[in-house]
């Protein structure tokens, strides 16, 4: 664990007085009072779009980079010379130059790297999903409170301005009356990861060590170590928590309004079908949601409409995005744009957005100026609301059985529209030549969740409840926060 100076002992003292009227970041001097030196842990693509983003803000600047790969860490040194750098992400929270820190490593890397920097006085940026399980998620909000820190989760629509002007329309206004059910869709096609017969090999001069940090020791047998780990349950969230918490983090945020933290039960399921290759997590995801307001399915493919066609297959709405039924019509949201259909299907009004663009790294900045995390548009507890969506999905493809129909019909409240996500996953099936009925498509009970102890309960629990957190290495534990 990163030592705890008297810099940062002090800093965050003032954090969580917050009634203390005294300036934020005062070590860095009156010529620089508003300045925030950020370090980034982690300098792979992901990493040098956020340098980017940042880059084009006033007011702060690239004071530490951290990578466990020394050509990133390198290349990334190239454009920020004056910046220090490091491979260990201890040595960067150590150094009282840096102020907040910008994080987006694998995502198991996520919550033990956040709570390590607010445990050494930084504020944090982190990217999405905010977890790789569910306990490690709430340690990380727990952490945020006790060390009063500024965390800001990477779900960046959320700073859209366009998000404000679609929740008048849909319940200041009730444009288009009651909303009744919701489906969010994420149709990607990406390609398989392939499958080695051995080991795959380190890339030279790799700190293999902190690269695992809290995920097991395993082999690898993909073709790559970096951005395919997506799809290993030992590092990844697969596609539902890479691009699943976006969209689901939309439905959230305004259909719902964020008013339910996660929904009651879940029934879910899916398959790593087509391909044969060493990826874990499904390409094929569905999901049911028992919110308690409005039932919500969500549909989720990797694959082609057929197997000798390129495109996504055909769906409601768009393939990133969500659907919202209503008694008027239905609203049809997106990544910078959104549109208001009425029963006949013509359009009632048009949205255009930025997707949130560099305005929800200035959102950061801001907060972490003001030392006031309720102007955070993602703040880290929001953040984790919308991964623990994902996470509950992903628990329930893993919870599950071989699929069978019958088990699939005891949805009531929305049952049209989840059943019709059904027939259009087995019309996909049936393209690519296989069916819903099989070994190779997985389906949980109806499991039922607890909202205070964030537990499954009843029938399912016990295999459920195994997966709502990991077993972490020595040394790269994630800390249980005392509340």
């Amino acid at each position: 664990m990163p030592r705890l100076n008297r810099r940062h002992f002090l800093r965050t003292s003032l954090a969580v007085g917050s009634a203390l009227a005294l300036p934020a970041y005062s070590a860095l001097g009156a010529g620089a009072a508003d300045r925030i030196n950020l370090g980034y842990i982690s300098c792979g693509g992901r990493g040098g779009e956020q340098m980017n983003a940042f880059s084009k803000l006033e007011g702060n600047r690239t004071a530490g980079l951290c990578d466990p790969d020394p050509e990133r860490l390198g290349s990334a040194a190239k454009r920020f010379p004056e910046a220090k750098t490091w491979a260990d992400l201890r040595h960067l929270l150590d150094d009282d130059g840096i102020d907040a820190v910008v994080i987006t490593t694998c995502n198991h890397w996520h919550c033990l790297a956040a709570i390590w920097a607010m445990q050494a006085g930084k504020d944090v940026y982190v990217e999405k999903p905010l977890s790789h399980n569910q306990w490690e998620g709430r340690q990380t909000v727990a952490a945020a409170r006790k060390y009063g820190k500024i965390c800001q989760v990477g779900t960046q629509q959320r700073s859209d301005p366009m998000q404000a002007e679609i929740k008048d329309f849909l319940h200041r206004e009730k444009a288009l009356g009651e909303i009744k059910m919701a489906r969010v869709n994420r149709y990607g096609v990406r390609a398989p990861i392939g499958k080695r017969s051995t080991p795959l090999p380190m890339p030279e001069g790799l700190n293999y060590d902190l690269w695992l940090g809290p995920a097991q020791d395993k082999p690898i047998f993909r073709d790559k170590l970096q951005y395919d780990w997506h799809w290993d349950w030992n590092t990844g969230n697969g596609e539902m928590g890479n691009w699943g918490v976006h969209v689901l983090d939309d439905l959230r945020n305004n259909v719902i309004l964020d008013k339910v933290a996660l929904p009651k039960r879940i029934l879910g399921g899916g398959g790593r079908v087509v391909w044969d290759d060493a990826g874990e997590t499904p390409n094929l995801h569905f999901a049911y949601f028992d919110t308690g307001i409005v039932p919500v399915v969500i549909a989720l493919t990797n694959l082609t409409a057929g197997p000798d066609l390129k495109k996504s297959p055909d769906r409601p709405g768009p393939g990133s995005g969500y659907v919202a039924y209503c008694e008027g019509g239905r609203f049809e949201g997106q990544r910078g744009k959104a549109a208001a259909f009425d029963n006949d299907g013509k359009v009632v009004k048009e949205f255009k957005g930025n997707s949130g663009g560099v305005l929800h790294q200035q959102n950061f900045l801001d907060a972490v100026r003001s030392r006031d995390s309720s102007i955070l548009n993602t703040d880290v507890s929001l953040g984790n609301d919308s991964t623990g969506w994902c996470n509950l999905a992903n628990i329930a493809f893993r919870a599950g059985k071989p699929f069978r129909l019958t088990d699939a019909k005891q949805v009531r409240n929305g049952a049209e529209m989840w059943e019709g996500v059904l027939e259009s996953m087995s019309g996909l099936l049936k393209a690519h030549g296989l069916v819903m009925e099989s070994d190779a498509i997985r389906l949980s009970p109806m499991l039922e969740i607890d909202p205070k102890s964030e537990q499954f309960v009843g029938e399912g629990a016990e295999l459920a409840n195994g997966f709502l957190k990991r077993e972490y290495r020595d040394g790269y534990a994630v800390p249980k926060m005392e509340s």
